[in-house]
């Protein structure tokens, strides 16, 4: 198998995704999350912007200054904090910390205060409940729930205790599994739990298919060896949404993806093409898919011809041929969609490429390559 270097190449989708993202939290962040250069939206921003009119211009930069202006505020408010209380940064216990946010909780706001002098919200309200006494078990268990409980945000509500077991030893603590579901218990923190979804496969053509190579067999001893392909429907205030994926099996990396109002071929192979731009177009990779009609499509089929990949498929009816990517769209759908309200097309497309782009590749933790995210599995094995 030809192996080439692994360029980033962005399609014209990615793009519009990205740029709405840095629309909304800023160019830094943007580029900080989606592991781009800030120059590459800068340009992408100009390209689009040509299309745009001059108020709508003005309007972003209207934007971007209220966040600078308000991110200033907060860089000005933590000196502040820091000039007048820094040098209770190194006293233990924290108790003369708990006082100086008492004595100045009308002068500096409390979650300024509580971030500059590395103490929890909880533990400052412990404090203040129990005569302002705190005992060093107590403490300790303030600040071990505050540090599941950050963990559990940053996951977004998604990690149980094993997740966040791990996310704790990156920060040198080591409750064990037990300590740290009692306190998630405690505190009311539930993972979001699952439900049944619609099986999207419409196998009902009289088009050639393929013969099942990959056999359920779903690990990989290096990048594109495997991949796998899926399609999947999304519903909206709007109608459906129809989303494919291409993913890599060697770190359970989605490469590929493509939306759109139609469930056409036009999708399927928009999302092979994606992925055979981000990984350098590498030959000889098994690209494994369902029946569907749209995977058995002379246009899919051609792409596939085009670039020497070797199709497969899954047997007739049996979901579990193709188990990976159904369980990446059963994590899209728990973890990003189950609990919000019901989205326009827009939306929905914006809350995708974010699960996708940012949580799912880069921070979600997945079991099968050792906790790891896909990027930082792919990072580790690749020095």
């Amino acid at each position: 198998m030809k192996a080439n270097k692994t360029r980033k190449v962005h399609t014209q989708e990615f793009k519009a995704e990205a740029l709405k993202l840095a629309e909304r939290i800023g160019v830094a962040a943007a580029a900080r999350e989606l592991k781009v250069y800030e120059s590459q939206l800068y340009s992408w921003r100009t390209a689009a912007q040509k299309k745009s009119s001059t108020s709508a211009r003005e309007a972003e930069q209207a934007a971007e200054i209220a966040r600078l202006k308000r991110q200033l505020a907060e860089q000005a408010e933590d000196l502040a904090i820091f000039k007048k209380g820094g040098h209770l940064l190194r006293e233990e216990p924290k108790i003369a910390r708990f006082e100086f946010i008492l004595e100045h909780q009308h002068q500096f706001s409390l979650k300024r205060m509580v971030n500059v002098l590395n103490v929890s919200r909880s533990g400052y309200y412990a404090w203040r409940k129990h005569g302002q006494t705190v005992n060093p078990r107590e403490q300790r268990q303030i600040e071990r729930d505050e540090a599941i409980k950050q963990a559990f945000i940053d996951s977004k509500e998604r990690s149980g205790a094993r997740r966040i077991q791990v996310d704790l030893a990156e920060l040198d603590m080591t409750p064990d599994i037990k300590t740290i579901r009692n306190s998630m218990i405690r505190q009311g923190f539930v993972p979001k739990a699952a439900r049944k979804f619609k099986v999207t496969t419409d196998s009902k053509h009289n088009q050639p298919v393929a013969p099942n190579l990959l056999e359920q067999d779903f690990t990989a001893s290096a990048p594109n060896q495997k991949w796998v392909g899926d399609i999947t429907y999304l519903f909206t205030s709007e109608g459906w949404l129809y989303l494919a994926v291409i993913i890599d099996l060697y770190s359970r990396s989605v490469v590929g993806w493509s939306m759109s109002n139609r469930m056409t071929a036009t999708l399927v192979c928009d999302a092979l093409k994606m992925a055979l731009f981000r990984r350098g177009f590498p030959e000889g990779i098994i690209v494994h898919s369902d029946r569907g009609s749209q995977y058995c499509s002379s246009d899919y089929r051609d792409l596939i011809k085009k670039h020497r990949l070797t199709q497969s498929m899954s047997r007739k009816g049996n979901c579990w041929d193709n188990a990976c990517a159904e369980s990446f769209f059963h994590s899209l759908k728990v973890e990003a969609l189950q609990d919000e309200p019901i989205m326009d097309r827009e939306n929905m497309r914006r809350a995708v490429f974010e699960y996708i782009e940012v949580d799912y590749n880069k921070t979600r933790r997945h079991s099968a390559i050792g906790y790891l995210s896909p990027e930082n599995f792919e990072l580790k094995n690749s020095a």
